[in-house]
């Protein structure tokens, strides 16, 4: 096995904006891009290898394919032929709407899915740029009800100015949005189960406005207020810094100017690197070698042992992450 490229899935949204081409330096002319699909196996949106002897093989095939060998023991284990994370990156021109993701227990009783754990990372964020996370104030389910109809959800909705590099973490029933301006690295549970729960009395260009899913999201919803729906991190040069550890992913960002060798000989998981600035050479201990440039993602299969990442003269910035 060797380092896998997969070709991105791009998603155009009413919301989409005109950055992830240019970022992933595509060769394409698709207008409002609100999503690039990196690494997925979602029904229907299955990711296809673009490198190497695989190259043509969707995510499900190459699990069906070699199995733990590609996943690790435990991850085959636990999800068998179902790939557990899903990489994205998302441009917000406009406001999405305010949503909340169900857990594993009832993702499972209504849709047979997943939950859906996810974080964000900004890659880049323009000018006055926000997201909402979590609520700013303790309310009940029926008050949240309330100011759904009333039109004062956001009123109770913690919302943060954004910059590069910030992080947030948000586990499955947090209410949350991400703003216009906002420019993200998505890592998350294999799930598109999204509970819309306002959308700003947009229409459409027929006039019609998007369903809302006010009773699922009621009972979705953990309403617990923190005092920082932040993560918060100490950034450090040539040194792995864990941002995220949770049942679902752990997530490590690497700021790089030298080269870094990691060891993965205990560890019995897949690794995917999403380059998220500049660029680098990953060499594993198979002898095999991948270009990684800024916006591009590679998933390591769970037979690799030990690699070393070279960056360029101007540096590399990597999210690494696995479960």
């Amino acid at each position: 096995m060797y380092p896998l490229k997969f070709t991105p899935i791009l998603k155009q949204t009413i919301w989409g904006g005109d950055k992830i081409v240019p970022y992933k330096h595509l060769n394409s002319d698709l207008k409002n891009v609100g999503e690039s699909w990196e690494i997925s196996d979602v029904e229907g949106d299955e990711s296809i290898v673009a490198n190497g002897a695989d190259a043509g093989l969707s995510l499900s095939d190459l699990i069906r394919k070699y199995k733990q060998e590609l996943v690790g023991e435990d991850n085959y284990a636990r999800f068998g032929n179902k790939f557990p994370l899903l990489i994205k990156f998302i441009d917000a021109r406009e406001d999405l709407s305010i949503q909340v993701h169900p857990n594993d227990e009832l993702a499972k009783k209504r849709s047979n899915s997943m939950g859906k754990t996810e974080m964000w990372y900004v890659v880049s964020a323009d000018k006055d740029a926000k997201l909402r996370s979590g609520f700013s104030e303790q309310i009940t389910p029926k008050e949240f009800k309330e100011r759904i109809y009333n039109n004062t959800i956001t009123d109770v909705l913690q919302e943060y100015e954004i910059q590069k590099d910030d992080v947030f973490f948000l586990p499955a029933g947090r209410v949350h949005s991400i703003g216009a301006g906002s420019f993200i690295a998505e890592i998350q549970q294999t799930s598109d189960l999204t509970y819309r729960i306002y959308d700003f009395d947009r229409r459409d260009a027929n006039g019609k406005s998007r369903e809302l899913h006010v009773e699922q999201a009621k009972e979705a919803i953990n309403y617990e207020v923190l005092d920082d729906y932040r993560t918060k991190y100490e950034a450090e040069k040539n040194e792995p810094v864990e941002l995220v550890a949770c049942p679902y992913f752990t997530t490590t960002v690497y700021d790089m100017d030298e080269s870094i060798s990691c060891d993965y000989s205990e560890l019995d998981s897949f690794v995917i690197f999403i380059c998220v600035e500049g660029k680098c050479q990953i060499k594993d201990n198979e002898g095999n070698e991948i270009e990684l440039g800024e916006g591009e993602t590679v998933l390591l299969p769970a037979t690799t042992q030990d690699i070393t990442i070279f960056p360029s003269e101007t540096g590399v910035k990597l999210l690494e992450t696995y479960v």
